[in-house]
């Protein structure tokens, strides 16, 4: 049993020491993508988003 488990641990270890972590490139691209499509919609529909926003505040306050 304690030589199975050894075994098994060992085996667990060299994985988690030898496999790569992830493809950290890929994950900063998407960030960025993700930031630049969230920029280009803001500036799209900001003042859109802020009239609605504005005009339902104004209806929340004269209630």
């Amino acid at each position: 049993m304690w030589l199975y488990l050894s075994t098994f641990l060992e085996s667990l270890r060299r994985r988690v020491v030898t496999e790569e972590r992830g493809d950290v490139p890929g994950w900063v691209m998407v960030t960025l993508m993700t930031a630049g499509l969230v920029f280009a919609i803001w500036l799209i529909a900001g003042p859109a988003l802020t009239r609605v926003f504005e005009a339902a505040i104004t209806r929340v306050m004269n209630i």
